[in-house]
Parts: structure tokens; sequence; C-alpha cells
């Protein structure tokens, strides 16, 4: 069963999938009814889920589920990966790449690759208050509050 984004109860659970470029405005576009779609008829062992899909800032595929309804199962969950794997192939894009970290710089989206952070950090160009966007983070309530949250208040906090 859909649910738009902005109706999500605050423990609804996210699966945040990171474009490797923008996106542009046809192929959200193009993708917006089929997240909707694939969000209406995302089931757990035959039970419909109460789902939810949307894209931010250009970059960000955010599927989410809201599990005190139903839960997502293994199954479920698998779908959802095959589903995104579809988007990769349609868009010449890969959501899977976990080598590249997105901060908000100037209103805009900045990629720096893992291995690049540290030199960051020691240039200045990244500090404990540049906002980054955890793709971590699991539940809706976490994402309306703090995302994007400063660096320093994530995983990345050890590199300050």
């Amino acid at each position: 069963m859909y649910i738009p984004f902005d109706e999500l109860p605050p423990h609804a659970r996210l699966w945040i999938y990171q474009a490797s470029r923008p996106l542009t405005e046809t192929e959200q576009a193009e993708i917006k009814p089929v997240l909707q779609r694939f969000a209406k008829e995302w089931s757990s062992h035959g039970k419909d889920l109460e789902a939810s899909a949307t894209l931010l800032h250009n970059r960000f595929l955010v599927l989410a589920s809201n599990e005190s309804a139903t839960s997502a199962s293994g199954c479920s969950i698998d779908k959802s990966v095959h589903f995104v794997r579809e988007l990769e192939q349609q868009l010449r894009v890969s959501f899977f790449d976990r080598t590249q970290l997105a901060f908000l710089k100037e209103g805009q989206v900045e990629m720096v690759a893992m291995q690049e952070l540290k030199s960051s950090v020691a240039a200045g160009e990244i500090d404990k208050n540049t906002l980054y966007f955890d793709t971590l983070i699991q539940q809706y309530g976490e994402l309306q509050e703090a995302w994007p949250r400063p660096a320093g208040h994530s995983w990345l906090s050890r590199y300050f």
C-alpha cells in the first residue's frame, strides 16, 4: 500500500541509495511513477507493506516501510534490491557504490571519494560541521530532523 512520503511515521524504516551522478529532471520525471508503483506493490510474505519511495537532492533514492503495520522480510528486501538494480540498468547509474561520500556545500551536493577523505579533512575542506548525507540512517524521523547532518554527528566523527 502506497503512502505519500511526507506522511510516513517517524519510526518508518528507510533504505537510502546514493546515485553515482545527479539524476536529470527528465530521468526523475520518468522514474517517479515507477517508484510509486513499486511502493504500491511491495509486499512481504503476501502482505502489502505500507511503503513509499522518493528521490531527494537529485541523487538519493529512498525506499521506506512502516514496519509497525507489516515488517519487511528478507524476501521483500531482496525484491527492493532487485528493483534498484533494474533502475541502475535503466538509468545507467550506480546506486551501490559506497566509495563516494556526499556532502552539502553551498547548497550543492559534493562528492568526495572515501580514499580522499583524510586529505580533505587535513586540508580543511571538510570539518565536523560540514553537512553529510549519511545513507546509513534507518528511520524517517532521522531523515526529517537531521539530514544532511554535521559530519561530526555521524560515523565520520572518528576523522575529526
